[in-house]
């Protein structure tokens, strides 16, 4: 086979893959400006269902619960998990190495097994399900990734930038404030934006330790599509696609800068 007949075909190859992961994504964004209740029926332009969104409680509480949830373990999970990799990158102890390996667990188990273990843990310590359980959980789950993403710009800084700091009289305080940490500051905030993504897009691990007044968006959305799809469904899900890829891009954006 020619080349350039191969090259079509990997082509025309990339271009179904595509098609079938962001196909459904278009037709729901189509759907949401739809006039017709009915997704089989296409009767025009509107915007009334993101008018109605603004008066849906149901929709809009669960959308604070999950903004909360998701404000609160962004926060914790950068905070810490950049004290974890700033730690790992500069102490040694005793099964660093083990350690190390504990970090990956979280982003490679199934998601399943994790909501089982937290829900037992929970259990356990007899913590009752809540808004504090959900924060938990997220912190569990993400701080992962914020660790292995400061980890790896951390081992891009020079060491002989913090020392040659030093040796003019700085600090460790001033090398960290002045030097390490606007070095770091794209990846912190890239990993704070993934972190934001991850804990308001989740359904699983959260349908395992929510308590019944701490429902997010993403368990109201399901509890609502199992008895009815409303055109309101399909304009918060564009709004929160449209927000988690603007989040995403920009994060991408960051940890690729210099």
């Amino acid at each position: 086979m020619r080349r350039s007949s191969r090259d079509l075909l990997f082509k025309i190859y990339i271009a179904g893959v595509y098609v079938f992961l962001y196909l459904p994504i278009l037709v729901l964004i189509i759907l949401s400006f739809n006039k017709s209740r009915w997704t089989t029926i296409w009767e025009g332009f509107t915007l009334q269902w993101y008018v109605k969104l603004l008066n849906n409680k149901i929709l809009l509480n669960s959308l604070k619960n999950s903004i909360i949830v998701a404000l609160a373990s962004t926060f914790f999970s950068t905070f810490f998990g950049t004290i974890g990799a700033i730690a790992l990158r500069k102490l040694e102890f005793k099964l660093k190495e083990a350690f190390e390996i504990l970090i990956y667990l979280p982003v490679i188990i199934p998601e399943i097994v994790l909501a089982g273990a937290l829900l037992s843990f929970f259990g356990f310590v007899k913590i009752t399900l809540g808004f504090t359980t959900v924060i938990i959980a997220h912190i569990v789950f993400s701080i992962s990734y914020v660790i292995l993403i400061v980890l790896a710009r951390l081992q891009n800084i020079e060491k002989e930038v913090e020392e040659s700091a030093l040796d003019l009289g700085a600090n460790e305080f001033e090398v960290f404030r002045r030097v390490t940490l606007p070095l770091l500051l794209p990846a912190i905030i890239s990993s704070a934006l993934i972190v934001f993504t991850l804990s308001i897009d989740d359904y699983l691990i959260t349908s395992f330790v929510a308590g019944v007044s701490s429902t997010t968006l993403p368990l109201q959305i399901y509890s609502m599509l199992r008895t009815n799809i409303t055109p309101e469904i399909n304009a918060i899900s564009t709004i929160m696609l449209l927000t988690t890829t603007m989040a995403i891009i920009l994060s991408q954006k960051l940890l690729t800068s210099k």
